[in-house]
């Protein structure tokens, strides 16, 4: 049963990964979720369950996050989404957490690769929360995803980095021109994390993680429910006056 003080959460590449922590972690504290999956229905379809068996409400829907001249018509479907399933017009939380990883030193960088990266990570955030903000409510909240690399640096994620530099930028612009409808913005900055993101390096690389967990505060290297567990916290009651801000999820990565 949905309530008019049901919360509704959208994720972005929800179906894997950080995505799928973070949509289990807002069931876990009641929240419904819409989630979002590129290619695979089928993981898509598993991750609505396991929300189902929390008790809550979950709709898998297909987005390309690279793709913006489909966001109009995605908006329509969540918009359709709310109407059938919640009775409601509006979500109250919107995490762009959908990317991809591409290794390329600086010198090495093609044009492709880069425009990629741009379409996925600055163009597709941009535009995609642009399309969904008369969706969003009044008082709502987005959180942007950034990455501990634009503190500091390994070799081969020049592009990356620069595209994650450029929604720190935005978050606090969006923040600013957002604030007169009550919606916050915040970045979330996951460090390494033991994911299949850039090949499973960091998972499957004994000498990578071991590399990384040595220069962690906290000595190992992250999971995926760290990061879940930071964005449904900073989507908690008591976090609503944070506002415009880069919170980094690494364990003192780097420090």
């Amino acid at each position: 049963m949905t309530t008019s003080t049901t919360r509704i959460a959208l994720i972005t590449g929800a179906s894997r990964g950080l995505g799928r922590s973070s949509a289990l972690k807002l069931a876990e504290q009641g929240v419904d979720v819409i989630i979002t999956y590129k290619t695979n229905v089928t993981e898509a379809q598993a991750v609505v369950r396991q929300i189902e068996a929390l008790g809550r409400h979950a709709v898998a829907l297909h987005l390309d996050v690279a793709d913006s001249e489909t966001f109009a018509n995605f908006a329509e479907q969540v918009k359709h989404a709310l109407a059938n399933i919640w009775q409601r017009e509006h979500i109250d939380y919107l995490v762009n957490n959908a990317g991809n990883g591409i290794y390329a030193s600086f010198a090495e960088t093609t044009e492709a690769q880069f425009d990629l990266l741009a379409n996925v990570h600055l163009k597709g955030t941009f535009f995609l929360t642009q399309k969904l903000l008369p969706l969003i409510r009044d008082g709502g909240r987005i959180v942007n995803t950034s990455s501990g690399l634009t503190r500091f640096t390994f070799p081969g994620y020049a592009a990356y980095a620069a595209m994650k530099a450029g929604i720190e930028v935005l978050t606090r612009y969006m923040a600013k021109e957002l604030g007169a409808r009550g919606i916050v913005v915040n970045t979330i900055a996951p460090g390494a994390i033991e994911t299949d993101f850039g090949g499973g390096v960091v998972r499957d690389d004994s000498k990578t993680n071991a590399h990384i967990a040595s220069a962690t505060a906290l000595g190992r290297v992250g999971l995926p429910d760290d990061v879940g567990g930071a964005v449904a916290a900073l989507l908690s009651d008591g976090s609503h006056w944070i506002n415009g801000q880069r919170i980094e999820v690494s364990g003192g990565m780097m420090l």
